[in-house]
């Protein structure tokens, strides 16, 4: 065991006994060993939440107790004196070299007695239940290539056993650094490739569950690799890795992760104390606060190197539960969206409305945000943005970019809409536009001569305008399509649809811009004509949802069937 690092060890068996996989281990090692702190790798695993402390304690022992299985082991077999004829008690060492390790010497107790033959000392060296004699051999140091203490015995030796208990023989340590023993460099331990399972190691000396209540170490399962003691911060970076877009805890049900719009089992299920527990974890004490008081709570928070999550945590009947939206820290680009340059006139307005619309979790807010972030990469002016809560967070550039977020910086959608009127915004980023008085302040804003920017959940273009007159009494709705007429610039409704190759989704839009002809439409009350116009709109930009999955189809993106199931007319793809 001397030539192997106690660290890696520690490394293989969080391995081997599926604490960690094999890649969370390597990273773990290699983030350690950049620190080039003294700081021990069982700290440095509890610290950075890869390991539970009280697991860490079992793995401590573990390695403890196969240390020193290795060590009487090794002794035995390094005895090569036969012990015929030697008395009851008696460890005969005769002209035999005995190569005792550091780890050995730092486990063993050390006698020395003067009473030897010809005043040569006697030396008794006991390592666990074994116990060594020489009689007249000299204590050699170790070479420097060797790192061992070599013990030779001239002649055939008894030792009495009864002499090594307490007292029997006066005892001298050998004191620190009187034999040398150089420490094992890390470079030593080659890391590449992987690590080996324990096993490897251990033969047939240590089996799972044998050490020191390792057994007792819950197994990690699922896609998250969850086990007792984890946090819910570790989960959500395990999720981010995985490339999931949210992570859901739900009392009495397993963890999930939504890969590529697929909702997945992370998890064998978990308990409800552990549900409240993951939940909590994360809270401030404000926010628990509102939650008991409320039931549920919205708010958003951040880990360094991961990501923004937007979060939603409630009650339901089996306990708490929570759904964390992974918002990466910058602000895509159309590029990064696969979305096409064609959009980028969209963020030239400077005044009007432009809409992104579409089903929940289709990725308009990632697309607005991506407009956003045009506005500020190129325009001197003010951006104010009402969101709930803040997801993407802007930092100005060219634009000052202000972002308020409903519950700590204002009441509501329409407190802030109201008071943005008098903060001499350019642009005004709306998170969602929710109820009547929030959609009219918005058409208020965009005939002011701002440039309003908002989402809003339908399934197309022409749902769209019909929910914004919609939502207005009867006696009022003329005067809303005329406005609706006057200050819609364009409306981007999404989908988001699996590739045929399993590698993600990618986005098939459908494309409004408001021209005369729609404008005309819109203020008659005929909006049932548009998809006409959409037909044959292509060189302003337009495109029908339909048209946009059939080229996805002839492009050999997406499937037949995937296209049939996300298109207004499925008769289309039969």
């Amino acid at each position: 065991m001397a030539e192997l690092d106690q660290d890696l060890l520690l490394g293989r068996l969080a391995v081997h006994y599926k604490v960690l996989s094999k890649e969370q281990a390597h990273q773990a090692l290699r983030l350690w060993r950049a620190t080039q702190s003294d700081t021990e790798l069982a700290e440095f695993l509890v610290a950075e939440s890869y390991v539970p402390a009280a697991t860490m304690e079992k793995l401590v022992r573990a390695r403890s107790e196969y240390l020193r299985r290795q060590e009487a082991k090794a002794v035995q077999e390094l005895v090569e004196a036969e012990p015929a004829a030697a008395p009851q008690g008696h460890h005969p060492i005769g002209a035999t070299t005995v190569r005792l390790t550091p780890d050995m010497l730092a486990a063993a107790r050390v006698a020395v007695s003067s009473s030897g033959t010809a005043g040569q000392p006697t030396v008794a060296i006991q390592v666990d239940s074994l116990r060594l004699a020489v009689d007249e051999g000299p204590l050699t140091p170790p070479s420097a290539d060797e790192g061992s203490l070599v013990i030779r015995g001239e002649e055939a030796g008894l030792f009495p056993t009864e002499e090594l208990t307490a007292g029997a023989i006066p005892m001298e340590e050998i004191s620190a650094g009187a034999i040398p023993m150089e420490e094992i460099s890390a470079e030593a331990i080659p890391m590449e490739p992987e690590l080996e399972l324990m096993d490897a190691l251990a033969g047939d000396d240590v089996t799972v569950g044998e050490v020191a209540g390792i057994d007792a170490v819950a197994e990690p399962a699922g896609l998250l690799d969850y086990g007792p003691g984890l946090g819910l911060e570790e989960l959500l970076r395990r999720a981010s890795e995985l490339g999931a877009s949210d992570l859901h805890v739900h009392s009495g049900a397993p963890l999930k992760v939504r890969v590529h719009g697929e909702l997945r089992d992370a998890s064998p299920p978990i308990e409800s104390d552990a549900a409240r527990e993951l939940v909590y974890g994360i809270l401030t004490a404000a926010q628990r606060q509102v939650l008991e008081e409320q039931l549920q709570l919205d708010f958003a928070f951040a880990i360094p190197g991961t990501g923004r999550f937007r979060a939603n945590s409630y009650f339901q009947h089996r306990g708490l539960d929570g759904v964390f939206r992974i918002i990466p820290f910058e602000p895509p680009t159309l590029a990064s969206l696969g979305l096409p340059e064609s959009l980028q006139p969209l963020s030239e307005y400077h005044q009007g409305m432009v809409l992104f619309t579409g089903p929940a979790g289709c990725g308009k807010s990632s697309t607005m945000a991506a407009m956003v972030r045009l506005i500020n990469e190129s325009r001197p002016e003010h951006v104010l943005t009402i969101e709930d809560p803040i997801e993407y967070v802007h930092v100005p550039q060219r634009a000052v970019v202000n972002q308020r977020e409903v519950g700590p910086h204002t009441g509501s959608f329409a407190r802030a809409l109201r008071a943005a009127l008098r903060e001499d915004p350019d642009v005004i980023v709306i998170g969602e536009l929710r109820d009547l008085e929030t959609v009219q302040l918005a058409l208020t804003a965009a005939e002011t001569g701002h440039l309003v920017l908002g989402t809003l959940h339908t399934a197309s273009t022409v749902p769209t305008i019909n929910r914004l007159v919609g939502v207005f009494p009867p006696d009022q709705q003329a005067q809303i399509r005329t406005m609706v007429s006057e200050s819609l610039r364009a409306i981007v409704s999404q989908r988001l649809v699996p590739r045929r190759d399993g590698a993600g989704r990618v986005a098939a839009l459908e494309i409004l811009m408001n021209t005369k002809a729609v404008g005309n439409l819109i203020r008659d009350n005929r909006t049932f004509q548009i998809n006409s116009v959409l037909q044959t709109g292509g060189t302003l930009g337009m495109c029908q949802l339909d048209a946009s999955l059939a080229n996805l189809v002839k492009d050999g993106v997406i499937a037949k069937d995937v296209a049939r199931r996300e298109a207004i007319d499925p008769k289309r793809f039969a």
